[in-house]
């Protein structure tokens, strides 16, 4: 076993899929190159395929899912919204494309448009818990300035920074890019007055099912930078205490709440960066790699990567693997030619519970243009549903072990993840 791997450490990754949410459709049989050309994650070639599709057949409703489907994927909101809203005028009652509309009015933060869509799907508090939001403007941001900075309590083995929630005194969150809404501890949501709606259940690490809440809070606050009107999970927390130098952790930070701001993980320097306004450049500036990615269900950052000599494929971006950057399936282990036949396994401690995880060290790990060799891997942590369940297969998942000495930058405007290997002084 590496000797920076040790068994208190290992928190596997954060809420990888819902349940009851977006799930994928069996394709057409009448489709079936574009189809093909999606399962293998080429979107860009499949888009041009079904358009081509609704082109011949305006009434073609699977063509203009697939079409919103692939706008919801590269964030291009307006777009997915009107294919979607086609799809359904040709096809009342499609559960899958409800689903996908359902998401993206919710990634709009139009919670009133969205709320009717779940609760369709059987995502009652969900809707419940978008409902309430009838009359005020979610993630309302007051800032002092146009960048917010907050310095890391803690970098390893996962980054910590201090939040305020609704005006209480600041509590110890991970940042964690596997989580989707921010996530509470039941008992500090308690004490913090977080106003709870009803449960649903979530996929984890390991393939490892829990309830969760849905809740929300009034403010949250980070340096000087306050976002009110938040929604929640509610998660126990304080189970990650190891991810965190046995510091109390009482939250998480996830993808939904970055995706507001121009987001940046500085690693080096021990910070995160929150700019409310447009790039100001310099994340092309000399050292940079620019990564094209892609937004599946509610906050899956999904990007091509390469584990080894194997043939590219896309990977999960999730920053939530203290203690290892990289997880994934055994069938990716067999590409990567990955022998785990000398490495002991340990438990890990995830949000479903203990997962079973075994040691490796994966030689070298590609992320876009981005190259990184000998990082400590996990092999177990990887959620096997995950590797099919988006309609495409993703074949992996990069973390914390990798993105260590970069300032990692997500724009959700221009979908590139941005990798400064100089940091940010």
């Amino acid at each position: 076993m590496n000797p920076l791997v040790r068994p208190a450490q290992l928190l596997v990754p954060m809420f990888v899929a819902l349940q009851g949410g977006i799930r994928a459709a069996e394709p057409p049989p009448a489709a079936a190159p574009a189809d093909d050309l999606f399962r293998r994650g080429a979107f860009a070639e499949a888009e041009r395929a079904y358009a081509d599709a609704a082109t011949v057949n305006p009434a073609d409703a699977d063509a203009h899912r697939r079409l919103g489907e692939i706008a919801l994927l590269s964030n291009r909101l307006d777009e997915a919204a009107q294919r979607l809203s086609r799809a359904l005028a040709l096809r009342p009652g499609d559960e899958r494309a409800t689903a996908l509309l359902a998401e993206t009015r919710y990634r709009q933060d139009r919670f009133a448009d969205a709320a009717p869509l779940f609760r369709k799907i059987g995502r009652t508090a969900m809707a419940d818990k978008l409902d309430s939001f009838r009359g005020d403007q979610p993630y309302r941001v007051l800032a002092d300035a146009a960048v917010a900075e907050v310095a890391f309590a803690l970098t390893d083995p996962l980054p910590v920074v201090r939040v305020s929630v609704n005006g209480k005194e600041p509590a110890n969150f991970i940042i964690d890019t596997g989580g989707a809404e921010v996530i509470l501890d039941p008992e500090f949501a308690d004490a913090v007055g977080a106003r709870r709606f009803g449960p649903e259940s979530g996929t984890f690490g390991g393939d490892k099912k829990a309830d969760y809440l849905h809740a929300r809070v009034e403010s949250l606050k980070l340096g000087g930078l306050a976002v009110e009107n938040v929604p929640v999970h509610l998660l126990g927390t304080r189970r990650f205490a190891a991810a965190a130098a046995g510091q109390r952790i009482d939250g998480i930070l996830g993808t939904v709440l970055f995706y507001h701001f121009l987001t940046t993980l500085d690693y080096p320097n021990g910070r995160l960066i929150l700019r409310t306004k447009a790039p100001t450049g310099d994340e092309s500036a000399p050292g940079t790699h620019a990564i094209p990615f892609w937004v599946a269900g509610d906050h899956l950052m999904i990007a091509e990567g390469r584990p080894n000599d194997a043939e590219p494929c896309l990977m999960l971006v999730d920053t939530g693997l203290a203690g290892g950057g990289f997880t994934c399936p055994q069938s990716t282990l067999r590409a990567a030619a990955v022998d785990l036949a000398s490495s002991q396994s340990f438990d890990g401690v995830g949000g479903g519970g203990t997962v079973k995880v075994t040691p490796f060290v994966l030689d070298r790990l590609s992320l876009g243009a981005a190259r990184r060799q000998n990082i400590v891997s996990f092999f177990g942590a990887f959620p096997e549903s995950l590797e099919n369940g988006q309609g495409f297969r993703i074949c992996g998942l990069v973390s914390h072990g990798f993105f260590r000495p970069f300032a990692v930058t997500f724009d959700f405007r221009a979908m590139h993840i941005y990798l400064n290997d100089q940091g940010r002084q």
